[in-house]
Parts: structure tokens; C-alpha cells; sequence
């Protein structure tokens, strides 16, 4: 089959353009083009796991959409698992899996048990699979206590494991996350991440992740695409991305009491006091390691942490650039 070696996912010249009407007058009204996705063009192999970022309006949702079938591209080639997602959508629905952290696809007045048995017919996942599919997702997700809770009595971090595992119930081929971890605490983060790693190494799923929070690419992903207005900004490595937008960390340091700026650390410097707390920068693509270090030797360290750069502060440092 075409997907069983090279390119799992193919988009090539990828366009969609949308007709806005606008307002000039009172009574008048003019149409305008306005190109959402403007010639992209990247491969995904299958089993590879890859970031899909970008700012706020920058075409990510909307080339989602056309992966899924839901649009219909206005110009370009676009392949998944061989199939053309808008013309065999029927077809391509039984490989994929959705999950979009801010909308949930599970019924909102039933248990969690009930949403899973609906989807199960809706799939026509056969019983013993999907008995077998359930059971380590539920383990894996610790949902065993909530299987019989409602949707809306849920909690965020409880119905996004509830959505992940509804996603996965019919063994989909690849799965595309929109902000899986938006909203939630550092344990449901490191939860999810961790299930996400298990399926990718396990089963060789091909996960496409769109999300704002740097960490879950650096964790999860060694490779991730870049877009904004619509055109392909990156694609490869994330160490890579910081080099070219040259983006930088943060290390948060609480000291014992109010000390002048720390300098002399190779690499860092400080940008910012408020009295025992000191801000610094250092580049994204280098180790904090050593800048610890060197702080817990030579500095009577409280506690510290690690702010991971904005992607629209990298953006902009490659426009600058």
C-alpha cells in the first residue's frame, strides 16, 4: 500500500482561500479573498510523531481541518494514508483520530462507559478489540474511578483523558491533537505526555500535535513544522527552531535574600530583580545544566524554575531576522 512505506501523511502546495464580505457603506458590501493556507508543503512518515505550530490565526486549525476531510483544500495535493481526505472522507474516518482540547467529542449527560459504547458502534469496532482497547487506555489514563461519572461532572484533565482514550478506541493509524494539555495541572500534563510516548513507541501511531506549550514539543516531539499566515515558516528539528529564531529561556531564581544581579555565568544574563527573585536568559537551544550548577555552588539558592519561550516570541525573532 502507499502509506506502508515513505510519506504517511503528503501535503504538497497545500491552499485554502475563504471569501469575506466586508462592509464599505451603508448599503454595500464587497468580497474579498483571504488565503488561510498559502502553498505548504511537508511529509509526515508513518510512526513519526511531529509539532505543528504556530501564533494565533497563523492556518493551523484550518490545514487540520483539511487533513480530516471537513474542508475541501482550494488548490494543492494533499495524501493521508493514500487516501484524499475530502473525496473518501467515509473511508479515511476509520484510520484517524481527533482530539481537540477545548471541545470534547464525548456525550456531555452520559458516563463515560456509555460515550465509549457509542463510539464503539459508531466505528463498528469489533467487541473483543474493543474491550482489549479499553482496558489500557483506562489503565494507562487511570480512568477505572470514572467510567461511570458524567461527561459534565468531569473535570478538565479528567474529560481530556476521556477524549484521548474515545480517540483511540478503533486503533486509528494517526492521531491529531489540538492543545491536548491546554488547561491542565502538571500531574494531567505529565499523564498524557507520558500515554502519548507508550502509543507512539507501542503501537507506532502517527501523531500530529498542534499546541502553544513548547514543553509538550520538546517532550514528545524531534521534529516540528512551523506556520504562520499561512505559509511554512520551519520544518525540522526543535533545537534547530531556537537557532533560527534565535529564542531564549528563562531560569526564575529565588535567592536566601536580595543580592546586586548575578553575573559571570557563561551564556546567561540577567534581565530582570525584584528583591531575592532574579530573571535569566539563556539560549533556548542550550542546557540549563550547567547555569544550575554554578547557581546552587556559588549562590545561597532557595528554588528555581524554567520558563520556556513564547512560539510567537520565536516567530517574530525569525521575521526579525
Amino acid at each position: 500500500m502507499a502509506d506502508e512505506g515513505g510519506e504517511f501523511i503528503d501535503v504538497q502546495d497545500l491552499t485554502k482561500t475563504f471569501t469575506v464580505r466586508r462592509r464599505t457603506g451603508l448599503l454595500r458590501r464587497t468580497a474579498e479573498e483571504v488565503r488561510a493556507v498559502d502553498g505548504i508543503s511537508f511529509t509526515l512518515r508513518r510512526g513519526e510523531m511531529a509539532g505543528f505550530i504556530g501564533p494565533n490565526g497563523a492556518g493551523k486549525s484550518t490545514t487540520i481541518k483539511m487533513l480530516t476531510g471537513i474542508l475541501t483544500p482550494s488548490g494543492g495535493r494533499l495524501r493521508v494514508a493514500g487516501v484524499d481526505p475530502w473525496r473518501e472522507r467515509t473511508r479515511l474516518v476509520r484510520r484517524i483520530g481527533v482530539v481537540f482540547g477545548q471541545r470534547t467529542t464525548l456525550w456531555w449527560d452520559l458516563p463515560l462507559r456509555d460515550s465509549y459504547g457509542l463510539v464503539r458502534r459508531m466505528y463498528r469496532v469489533p467487541q473483543a478489540r474493543f474491550e482489549e482497547n479499553l482496558a489500557r487506555c483506562v489503565e494507562l489514563l487511570e480512568l477505572g474511578d470514572l467510567l461511570d461519572v458524567p461527561v459534565r461532572q468531569l473535570s478538565l484533565g479528567q474529560r481530556m483523558r476521556g477524549d484521548i482514550t474515545a480517540a483511540l478506541l478503533h486503533d486509528p493509524d494517526v492521531l491529531y491533537l489540538d492543545e491536548p494539555t491546554i488547561g491542565l495541572d502538571v500531574v494531567s500534563k505529565a499523564r498524557v505526555r507520558e500515554f502519548l510516548r507508550t502509543l507512539n513507541a507501542e503501537r507506532g501511531t502517527t501523531v500530529l500535535l498542534t499546541t502553544h506549550d513548547l514543553s509538550d514539543i520538546e517532550q514528545l516531539c524531534k521534529r516540528v513544522v512551523v506556520i504562520d499566515h499561512g505559509r511554512l515558516m520551519y520544518d525540522g528539528p526543535l533545537a534547530g527552531l531556537h537557532e533560527v529564531g534565535r529564542g531564549e529561556r528563562t531560569l526564575v531564581v529565588d535567592l536566601e535574600r536580595e543580592l546586586p544581579p548575578i553575573e559571570g555565568l557563561t551564556g546567561a544574563r540577567t534581565v530582570r530583580t525584584e528583591g531575592p527573585r532574579q530573571w535569566l536568559a539563556f539560549p533556548a537551544s542550550a542546557s540549563a545544566a550547567p547555569l544550575v550548577s554554578r547557581l546552587a555552588a556559588e549562590y545561597p539558592l532557595v528554588d528555581l524554575s524554567i520558563r520556556e519561550p513564547d512560539i510567537e516570541d520565536v516567530i517574530a525573532r525569525m521575521y526579525a531576522r
